[in-house]
C-alpha cells in the first residue's frame, strides 16, 4: 500500500488572471489552482524544478500530496491536470483538487508483475506480454495503493490474466465492470500454441479501451 503522503510545498499567488501567472512563470514558478472541498479556490504557485522532478518521477497524476502552503492548513490534494507548453513540452499550469480521507477517486495504478524468473511457462521460452501496464481504479483517498501485483509464477504458455486474478486492495474495484485482460504468457516466435484467437482478439480489444 501507499507509504507516508509526501509533502508538496507551493506559495499563495496573490492576483489572478494571465497577468500574474505570466509574472509566476518569469520568477521560476509554475502557476496553479486548488479547488473543492467546502474552501474557495486558492490560487497558488509551485517551483518549477520542485514540479518537474515530481513530474519526471512519474505517477504525478495517481500520487495523493499533502499540499502546504503557508498561512493555510495542509489540505490533501490530488492533481488533476497539468497544462504544458505545446512546444517544449514543459508544465505551464497545474490543477489540485482537495480530498477528505474518505473521498473516492478514480486512479490509474500501476501494475506489477512478479514470478515471472520462476513461471514454468517462461522457463520454456514462453514470453509475458503486459496487456495493460496501468488499470483505473476506484480508491480511498487515504488508502491508495502504489501498485497492484500480478502473480505469474505457475503460468504456462497459453495462460491469459484477468483484472479477476489480481488481489485487488481493500475497498478499491475497477472502473471496468467486465473481467479484462492484463497479460499473457505467448509461445515464443515461430512455435505457435499460444493463446487462442478469442484470447487475442480479447487482449487486442482491451487494449484499445
Amino acid at each position: 500500500m501507499a507509504g507516508e503522503i509526501p509533502d508538496l510545498i507551493a506559495h499563495a499567488r496573490t492576483g489572478t488572471g494571465k497577468g500574474a501567472a505570466r509574472q509566476a512563470r518569469r520568477d521560476g514558478m509554475v502557476p496553479g489552482i486548488v479547488y473543492g472541498g467546502e474552501n474557495d479556490p486558492l490560487p497558488i504557485n509551485i517551483p518549477f524544478n520542485v514540479l518537474l522532478k515530481r513530474l519526471k518521477a512519474g505517477r504525478f497524476l495517481s500520487t495523493l500530496f499533502n499540499l502546504k502552503v503557508e498561512g493555510q492548513d495542509d489540505v490533501r490534494v490530488i492533481c488533476r491536470g497539468v497544462q504544458r507548453d505545446v512546444v517544449k513540452d514543459l508544465p505551464t499550469h497545474v490543477d489540485f483538487m482537495r480530498l477528505k480521507r474518505t473521498s473516492r477517486v478514480n486512479l490509474f495504478i500501476h501494475v506489477q508483475i512478479e514470478g515471472e524468473d520462476v513461471a514454468p511457462g517462461i522457463k520454456k521460452g514462453g514470453v509475458i506480454t503486459h496487456i495493460r501496464t496501468e488499470v483505473e481504479l476506484i480508491v480511498t483517498a487515504g488508502d491508495i495503493p502504489d501498485h497492484i501485483t500480478l502473480d505469474v509464477s505457475k503460468g504456462e504458455i497459453g495462460d491469459v490474466y484477468h483484472i479477476s486474478d489480481v488481489k485487488l486492495p481493500e475497498g478499491a474495484r475497477a472502473v471496468i465492470d467486465r473481467d479484462f485482460v492484463i497479460a499473457n504468457i505467448a509461445a515464443p516466435a515461430g512455435l505457435g500454441g499460444g493463446s487462442s484467437d478469442d484470447d487475442a482478439a480479447e487482449a487486442e480489444d482491451t487494449a484499445e479501451e
